[in-house]
């Protein structure tokens, strides 16, 4: 098939929980995430719509705002262990403003953290949610200061630092107003993945789905997808070892991410791709689901 469509990007992802409520109280007084839903044994948090202000979040029965994260309480799910599954979801923000209240938060609050880069093409910050979730909280540089060259990054031209944290800071000495949380425009930017195997991976998201490949890191064991030029949408490795099984049904962490194509036409053209290389879809609600050849879920939707 050809490429993915250039509008194609990534939308919420949907995570097996043990504890719901110890979740949605770390995403949503720590990590500043509105609830926009929470019925039953799920939540579905996210940032409010645009032009609301810090309760423009709605109540129990809407989603007027822009889900990022649905969560499922099983408090009997099985921990995955060292399995293929997620490595992280990074959650990318609008402004450098934004990206530093929730440094400032996380210091505050003495949440603890993994470690931090400035990729060149985004600042990252990486922690862990209360059950294991690898979170990377991005903003992205202009897309004229990235270093990609023919639309790929090579290794050796991005750079190697942290985030200048002080610097960072100083965004809110020169804006000192409020945080009210996520804001408007939060979006999910990249999911990153634990694969079993690099080469059936690439078949399957640039071949089959038809992603263009912007980093070929096979020196160290990892490739990252992309659409329509962007540095990222999806990173695979294979840092847990290759051959490593799947997650047990039903186990704690990624149920699925959502890939989102601009409308019902390329929809059915990627289904009908995943279909023909074997990748059966499987209808779910207004959506298509995937499993890649790890058996990772992909849910594929429209905007």
């Amino acid at each position: 098939m050809g490429g993915i469509h250039p509008q194609t990007h990534i939308g919420p992802v949907h995570y097996i929980v043990r504890d719901l409520d110890r979740q949605v109280e770390f995403y949503r007084d720590i990590l500043g995430f509105h609830v926009l839903q929470h019925q039953g044994g799920t939540a579905v948090l996210g940032a409010p719509p645009a032009g609301a202000g810090a309760n423009g979040a709605a109540g129990p029965g809407g989603l007027a705002g822009t889900e990022l994260l649905r969560m499922t309480e099983v408090p009997d799910a099985p921990r995955p262990g060292r399995t293929t599954g997620l490595y992280h979801t990074a959650f990318l923000l609008p402004t450098r403003w934004d990206l530093a209240h929730l440094v400032q938060r996380i210091i505050d609050t003495r949440t603890p953290v993994q470690g931090h880069s400035n990729h060149g093409t985004h600042l990252a910050l990486y922690l862990p949610d209360p059950e294991g979730n690898g979170i990377e909280l991005a903003w992205d540089f202009p897309k004229e200061a990235w270093p990609m060259r023919d639309g790929k990054m090579r290794f050796e031209d991005m750079p190697r630092e942290g985030i200048d944290i002080p610097e960072l800071l100083q965004e809110l000495e020169r804006n000192p107003a409020p945080w009210p949380g996520l804001p408007p425009g939060t979006t999910v930017g990249h999911v990153h993945l634990h694969v079993s195997n690099l080469e059936t991976t690439r078949r399957f998201y640039h071949e089959v789905l038809g992603f263009d490949i912007t980093v070929e890191g096979w020196h160290i064991g990892a490739l990252f997808f992309s659409a329509g030029g962007y540095h990222h949408h999806i990173g695979a490795n294979v840092w847990r070892g290759v051959g490593v099984p799947a997650p047990p049904e039903g186990a704690m962490g990624l149920r699925w991410f959502t890939v989102v194509l601009p409308g019902d036409e390329e929809l059915e053209r990627v289904k009908a791709a995943a279909s023909a290389a074997g990748f059966e879809p499987v209808t779910d609600g207004d959506g298509v689901l995937l499993r890649d050849p790890s058996q990772n879920g992909v849910r594929l939707t429209v905007a």
